[in-house]
């Protein structure tokens, strides 16, 4: 079996291109992998799609990337938030595109992206802006949109602890929307606090297993965004 650890994080994102498509695991701080995201601006690419939960908070993490002009479009299910302090102005001024998606929707888009699912009819957002430009049939006498699955070129998500097969657990909610994207990614890059040797997790346990895995990082003291943003950090 391959062993899919890297040495580091630049490592792990050191082949995200300019225009690339990424998915971006947490819910707002559960799940963030703020070492990955950091990784990727130090690298430099740009024009990118970012798909995920959120627009991120303060000046670190996803927010961080934002400010840093790398992203051209966002597609999300909650732009603003509490400490949304980037993305309001970014897209006020036109230089970032929102695609605003519902959260059920969103779930549904990637989980059947990695499906193999080219799309699917749901009821929500039937009869508001969002429905614009949408094919809309009738079942059962109940409006549908026809709503596309979602693929990425990378994901990036935030595990607990992962074998060296790439075989990933997590913290409780903290998993969100990781085991989705993990399936429905070209490229699936975890950071985990603890990297084990095969044999070591519990198979019954196992959450995300290794086949949809790519690269697997330790960091062992992953930063938290709210302890960040609180004390008022910035990246770079």
């Amino acid at each position: 079996m391959i062993d899919k650890r890297v040495a580091s994080a630049a490592e792990a994102v050191a082949d995200i291109f300019d225009g690339a498509s990424v998915m971006i695991g947490g819910f707002g701080e559960a799940g963030s992998p703020i070492e990955l995201i950091h990784a990727l601006i130090d690298h430099g690419a740009t024009n990118l799609t970012t798909i995920s939960n959120n627009c991120g908070s303060g000046e670190v993490g996803l927010a961080a990337l934002l400010k840093a002009g790398r992203v051209s479009k966002v597609i999300c299910s909650f732009p603003r938030t509490a400490n949304s302090t980037v993305f309001p102005e970014l897209y006020r001024s036109g230089r970032t595109k929102l695609e605003l998606v519902p959260q059920g929707t969103l779930a549904e888009r990637i989980r059947a992206g990695g499906a193999g699912i080219p799309a699917f009819y749901t009821p929500s957002a039937v009869g508001t802006p969002l429905a614009e430009g949408k094919e809309c049939r009738e079942f059962g006498g109940r409006k549908y949109l026809l709503e596309h699955g979602l693929r990425a070129d990378f994901s990036l998500i935030k595990g607990r602890v992962a074998d060296t097969h790439g075989n990933v657990l997590y913290n409780k909610t903290a998993r969100n929307f990781a085991p989705i994207m993990a399936m429905a990614a070209k490229v699936t890059i975890v950071q985990v606090a603890e990297v084990v040797e095969p044999g070591q997790l519990d198979p019954e346990s196992i959450v995300t297993p290794g086949i949809f895995v790519d690269r697997v990082v330790a960091i062992a003291n992953p930063a938290h965004e709210s302890e960040l943003v609180e004390a008022g950090a910035s990246y770079p």
